[in-house]
């Protein structure tokens, strides 16, 4: 698949060498398999329609800036955010793309917040980000100085919003995201660092899924996990009956200390919350960006402690441990 061609290279030499051996056919057949779907077709002319721009200031370490284009005007500014806001809904975000803000649903900024100061450091770094999304927090990382980052994201929608974002954002090949799913990773234990963030809850066999993180990670990697969680107080295990918060994909949520079991069960060590978080309006929220339902419309209307279908809302957890 020419598109990756470059990235091939780029790990040729790498300790991800031997993934090269099934990756080319698993992204030609992505593509193949896509060819003719509406979706596909209409991101692909999108990203045609957008330039490439080398912005002169670029922050990703306080959020996602790029200032200071050379040559660029009003108009143009414009035709670009018509075609971003065609590529809704936005899930992940701010970016901000000189006098275009990219407001969308979720404030991952506020995340990242939270998490970043309780992990080793990302300089000089080889990541694995498994369900990145648009590839907020790739970008977050590079801010922080790491050297190659990897995201995994199945969904097309969210593989053309990364795209869209590195073509106004100076084209940096740190970053890749590959629309594949973890399960389709050969064991490469070459990760320094691996995020899984808001996924392990839409598995149905979370021990599975810990374990294929697990086989990234190198000896002694670390491994940030971010999930929903109950409180202690409650059962062990939530197991929704039909859906969680309008989500039919949710299959298990835990409490810490029973995931804690589980990260024990699988290998981990130096187990260690760093933090725990109640889903806020502020956080997550309707704009024009994403103007579909959100979290207002998946809690109770009479009482915001529950989801509409009666369970507790949305609590948060970040765990970071080792190999």
């Amino acid at each position: 698949m020419t598109k990756f061609n470059e990235f091939y290279h780029q790990i040729a030499l790498t300790p991800l060498a031997k993934w090269l051996e099934i990756l080319p056919a698993q992204l030609s057949l992505w593509e193949k398999n896509n060819e003719f779907n509406r979706i596909f077709y209409k991101c692909n002319q999108i990203i045609k329609q957008l330039p490439l721009l080398i912005p002169q200031k670029l922050d990703l370490l306080h959020g996602i800036y790029a200032q200071k284009y050379n040559d660029i005007c009003t108009h143009q500014l414009k035709n670009i955010e018509r075609l971003l806001i065609n590529l809704n809904p936005w899930r992940k975000g701010p970016y901000f793309i000189d006098t275009i803000e990219i407001n969308a649903e979720w404030r991952s900024n506020l995340k990242w917040q939270r998490l970043f100061p309780y992990i080793s450091p990302l300089s000089g770094r080889t990541i694995l980000d498994v369900g990145c999304g648009n590839g907020y927090y790739m970008w977050r990382m590079i801010g922080a100085g790491a050297k190659l980052i990897i995201g995994l994201e199945p969904m097309q929608l969210l593989f053309y919003q990364f795209e869209a974002i590195r073509k106004l954002l100076g084209n940096e090949r740190r970053l890749h995201l590959l629309p594949l799913r973890i399960s389709q990773l050969p064991a490469l234990q070459a990760f320094d660092t691996v995020f899984s963030m808001g996924v392990i809850y839409h598995c149905r066999s979370p021990f599975d899924h810990l374990l294929q993180l697990k086989n990234q990670l190198k000896y002694e990697g670390e491994l940030i996990l971010e999930t929903l969680v109950i409180d202690e107080n409650q059962n062990n295990i939530l197991v929704p009956t039909k859906s969680y918060a309008k989500m039919k994909n949710v299959y298990f949520i835990p409490s810490v200390s029973e995931l804690k079991k589980w990260l024990h069960r699988c290998g981990f060590i130096n187990i260690r919350v760093i933090d725990i978080n109640q889903t806020s309006m502020d956080e997550q929220r309707r704009t024009k960006w994403m103007n579909r339902e959100s979290l207002a419309d998946f809690l109770d209307f009479n009482d915001s402690s529950k989801t509409i279908e009666g369970y507790p809302a949305p609590l948060r957890a970040i765990l970071v441990m080792n190999k």
